[in-house]
């Protein structure tokens, strides 16, 4: 499921008088907090050094070899099937009554002997224009949610070029499209030591910030499985960076996963996560999900369907070649690779992700009440 990707970038290029709009309805605090960001907190979680004594690649990894290495992206991959569930539990009904039904009842009265009556004719135009009108709304509002996990790339995906030190980003044109960005502009949200505590169900996120790759907007890419500390994502942060620092010879080769459509990638990604969660639980609570487990059944096929109904993403041929003596270099993405129309909407929204100068300020501390100042002298 790209829901996150595809919200990320329609809101990178909101129109000036959409993002006026919604500015309006923002509070004071949440508007200080889009754009509460400081120079140096960009500069402490940018860099590579090493995070860990324990790289591991939690996958799923696509190609590991001396050139590249390419890992799935996708910020709600274990989400996936749930809008196939809903569009096929909706659609294949449709068609499998209405369109028997209204073509049926319109070839009997075309072939019939006797003129149709008057209410006959009225029946086949509103059951043609019914459905019609149904089908109309969903390819116009409702195709642009089912291609978030049908008909679309069956992955999102983020190849590293340790030749080129570049990285690579294959999305759908409504999520953004492929961008080539250099290796050192790359920020990662595993760089500082957090409690693992906080980190619990989350993804190692990627991110390239404007003041490194000189476009208006910030792209981030949501990197493989949901971990289950922070540490796990300091291992795969350290995976990556260890790769494209020192080569594959200093890490362990990881299990390379198939682009086909697998039901084990289908059904094992409903439980990402959670296994220090089921392990750590009492019976009461492993008997609750026993008793669920009918609906990440549903989920897992719904899911398999959707990788299904997707085709393999496939780079361009500059990418592809990236790496190969004699070959060129692909080019890094700039803002004049965009339409005119894209260009001009993120710039519009470019002050989202101006940085303020410096360090951010130590917040100062209130004096103690009166009250509470006469209690400390008296004691």
């Amino acid at each position: 499921m790209y829901l996150m990707e595809w919200g990320w970038w329609l809101m990178s290029k909101m129109s000036a008088a959409k993002k006026q709009e919604v500015e309006l309805t923002m509070s004071p605090d949440i508007k200080r907090l889009e754009t509460d960001f400081y120079e140096s907190e960009i500069d402490a979680e940018q860099h590579f050094n090493s995070v860990s004594d324990n790289p591991h690649a939690r996958g799923p990894i696509f190609a590991f070899n001396n050139t590249y290495m390419e890992i799935r992206c996708g910020g709600s991959e274990e989400k996936r099937g749930a809008i196939t569930l809903v569009t096929l539990g909706l659609m294949i009904p449709m068609l499998y009554f209405w369109m028997p039904t209204t073509f049926g009842m319109i070839y009997y009265d075309v072939m019939n002997p006797k003129a149709p009556t008057l209410t006959a004719v009225l029946v086949d135009i509103f059951m043609l224009l019914g459905g019609g009108a149904v089908f109309f709304i969903y390819a116009k509002f409702g195709f642009q949610l089912t291609r978030l996990e049908m008909l679309t790339s069956r992955h999102l995906l983020v190849r590293f070029n340790r030749i080129t030190q570049q990285v690579y980003l294959h999305r759908p044109k409504y999520c953004g499209g492929i961008v080539t960005f250099p290796w050192k502009t790359t920020g990662s949200g595993a760089t500082l030591p957090v409690d693992d505590k906080v980190t619990v169900g989350l993804r190692l996120v990627l991110v390239w910030h404007p003041s490194r790759t000189g476009l208006p907007n910030m792209e981030m890419a949501v990197v493989g499985k949901l971990s289950q500390g922070g540490s796990e994502l300091r291992d795969e942060w350290e995976f990556i960076r260890r790769y494209m620092e020192d080569g594959p010879e200093s890490l362990p080769r990881p299990r390379l996963s198939t682009q086909l459509p697998s039901p084990i990638q289908a059904f094992s990604a409903q439980f990402e996560g959670i296994g220090r969660f089921v392990r750590n639980s009492g019976w009461p609570m492993k008997l609750a999900l026993l008793l669920i487990s009918p609906i990440f059944v549903i989920i897992g096929t719904a899911h398999w369907v959707s990788l299904m109904l997707c085709w393999r993403p496939r780079w361009p041929k500059i990418i592809r070649e990236a790496g190969i003596p004699g070959k060129p270099v692909p080019l890094i993405t700039t803002l004049d690779d965009y339409p005119p129309e894209t260009r001009e909407r993120l710039l519009a929204n470019a002050d989202r992700y101006k940085l303020k100068p410096g360090d951010r300020p130590v917040k100062k501390t209130h004096p103690r009440s009166g009250r509470a100042s006469k209690a400390n002298k008296g004691t």
